[in-house]
């Protein structure tokens, strides 16, 4: 049997399933997708294939395009300003633990991006499991000013990466800016031509669409955006996100349904694929590494210390009770962590091991916080009910 049969054969036993597994386990898929591409990997079933890497880089920017669809700029527009200011000074906060964690323990400066970052998606798991609470509605706000600035992070860093600091990193970066100064041009341009003519909606995205229109549209500004950032030499995942955050922002309240449409047709068949992709680049033999295993540990418990100081700054709006859940839930960043790390890796900014080390750590995170947050919300009820 041929290495490709092999690998599309694994691939899509794995994606189908994985889902019943993680039910099964009561674990996030994600976490169960990287692991069932570990073991595959191990028994030869998945090997080093090009096409592979193709296809889970294309799964890797429509992650990131699903991170964009999470983003609507005129609900982010219409944050209070104390709010706005709070959520700026936790970043702030997390990146001068960051800061100070890098330079007292003397470790590669990605670490600086790296701890900090800051990704919405799991929680739109907790809101599922928990309902819309009040730490998870304000988990969500300060979460997508996070999540923007961890964005503005992975672009910067993938720069710097790829040209160094010199000339070709400082006109990179004056690109980068000036490319967000025409994105809100068009935006104002848009949001103004869209109100005068809100006809043009019903045009592009027809309401009995029987040949899926809506999806079309999308997938074409998602390859639009990111023809452009590969002509500008930008990095391809902030115009996937960006992508992501223009349909959310100008079509969501036209297409209810659309954002839902898309994390289906990507969670359900590219995305996995990416994860399938990470952990088959992963090898079983370190993961049984006793010191991978402790930097793993630290970086998991670093991240989330960070972040409960950080927390401290919501004790007004959530009390002494439930602050700490505001930090909890930021302290998932699977696929950003994933996602950075990959880039870093690729550039040789840190070794296998770290690249092991964060893998397993954006694991970690994901199962030992939910069953924190589990435990604490069972006494909560526990208690509220006696």
């Amino acid at each position: 049997m041929s290495e490709e049969i092999l690998i599309i054969i694994s691939i899509s036993l794995i994606i189908f399933t994985s889902p019943l597994v993680s039910k099964l386990l009561k674990l996030p898929t994600i976490p169960v997708e990287i692991m069932m591409g570990a073991i595959a990997a191990y028994l030869a079933f998945i090997v080093d294939h090009p096409i592979l890497h193709l296809v889970a880089k294309l799964g890797f920017l429509y992650l990131m395009f699903l991170a964009g669809l999470e983003i609507d700029l005129k609900k982010l527009l219409s944050i209070s300003s104390t709010m706005l200011k709070k959520s700026l000074l936790y970043n702030v906060i997390l990146f001068s633990c960051s800061i100070f964690i890098t330079l007292y323990f003397d470790l590669s400066k990605i670490f600086i991006v790296i701890l900090p970052l800051i990704s919405i998606g799991v929680l739109a798991a907790l809101k599922k499991e928990y309902g819309d609470t009040e730490w998870i509605r304000i988990a969500f706000i300060v979460g997508l000013i996070g999540e923007i600035l961890s964005i503005f992070a992975l672009t910067t860093i993938s720069a710097a990466l790829e040209f160094g600091v010199g000339v070709d990193f400082y006109k990179t970066m004056s690109l980068f800016v000036l490319f967000l100064f025409a994105m809100m041009v068009v935006y104002k341009l848009f949001h103004n031509f869209i109100w005068w003519f809100p006809e043009i909606k019903n045009y592009l995205m027809p309401e009995k669409d029987h040949q899926e229109q809506d999806i079309r549209i999308s997938m074409a500004i998602f390859f639009l955006m990111i023809t452009v950032m590969m002509y500008l030499h930008l990095e391809i995942a902030f115009g996937a996100f960006i992508a992501g955050i223009f349909i959310t922002t100008f079509f969501e309240e036209h297409n209810k349904q659309l954002p839902h449409k898309l994390e289906h047709f990507g969670f359900g068949w590219l995305v996995p694929i990416f994860f399938i992709s990470v952990g088959s680049s992963l090898e079983i033999e370190a993961l049984l590494n006793l010191d991978l295993v402790i930097k793993a540990l630290l970086i998991t418990f670093a991240m989330v210390v960070i972040r409960l100081i950080a927390s401290l700054l919501f004790v007004k709006e959530m009390g002494w009770n439930k602050f700490f859940m505001l930090g909890l839930s930021h302290a998932m960043p699977l696929t950003l962590l994933i996602a950075v790390t990959t880039i870093a890796y690729d550039n040789h900014t840190i070794t296998q091991e770290y690249y092991y080390a964060f893998i397993l750590a954006s694991i970690l995170e994901v199962l030992l916080v939910m069953v924190v947050i589990r435990i604490i919300t069972s006494l909560v009820y526990f208690r509220n009910s006696n």
